[in-house]
């Protein structure tokens, strides 16, 4: 099976084509804040490299938060277009399941987080997602096995968290690729979302910051 996987949650921007859970090509920003830019020039150079390469892409994954509101639009409207297009079904996977993919970390208890500005993070625990306002680690888990946390929401934690058991893993973002592995490994029959009323988890319902532009409330 061929998809075309995108992630879009955070200040990374990425696409990429997997083929039987593997990632064959990606392309990938971490400068932030051009996602409506980048995009369509990945999808173009990816759908290019698959017609070379005569892959048929069977489906579409999306990254689908929690994460940024914007990048969560951008992603899903993309995302939902090529389904259209191509006539092939949607896949969404949990942005939270694709960092730890992404960690490398097996076999132990971890937490990822993305962050949600000031103290509050997105992150799993025990397979239960939630929003999170950190003031030390017994706001997310007060056992005594070692934890490993990651994330774009970490490095903030890290300033906080003291316990000898807890590790910062730096450097962990979600990436496409990541996306691929997920949606091969969970949805072997390409059950797809509802394209009409699909919506990114947002978790939070957005709320847009008040202007301080003269003359607008």
């Amino acid at each position: 099976m061929t998809i075309f996987c995108i992630e879009t949650s955070t200040s990374v921007c990425s696409a990429a084509i997997c083929k039987d859970g593997e990632p064959i090509k990606q392309c990938i920003s971490f400068k932030g804040g051009n996602h409506s830019q980048l995009l369509p020039l990945y999808i173009e150079e990816l759908l290019q490299f698959a017609r070379k390469e005569n892959l048929t892409v069977n489906a579409v994954a999306l990254s689908e938060g929690p994460g940024s509101y914007t990048g969560l639009r951008i992603g899903a409207s993309t995302a939902k277009g090529l389904c259209y297009g191509l006539e092939i079904p949607l896949i969404a996977v949990s942005t939270l399941e694709v960092l730890k993919v992404a960690s490398g970390v097996k076999d132990a208890f971890m937490i990822p987080m993305i962050d949600a500005r000031r103290m509050e993070i997105y992150t799993m625990i025990d397979g239960e997602t939630k929003a999170v306002v950190v003031e030390n680690e017994d706001s997310l888990y007060s056992g005594e096995a070692d934890v490993y946390y990651f994330g774009d929401g970490a490095e903030k934690c890290a300033e906080v968290f003291t316990k000898h058991n807890w590790h910062f893993v730096p450097d962990i973002v979600p990436e496409a690729q990541y996306v691929g592995m997920l949606a091969e490994k969970g949805n072997k029959k390409l059950e797809g979302k509802d394209l009409a009323y699909y919506e990114p988890f947002y978790l939070k319902e957005f709320i847009a910051a008040q202007s301080h532009v003269k003359g607008l409330v």
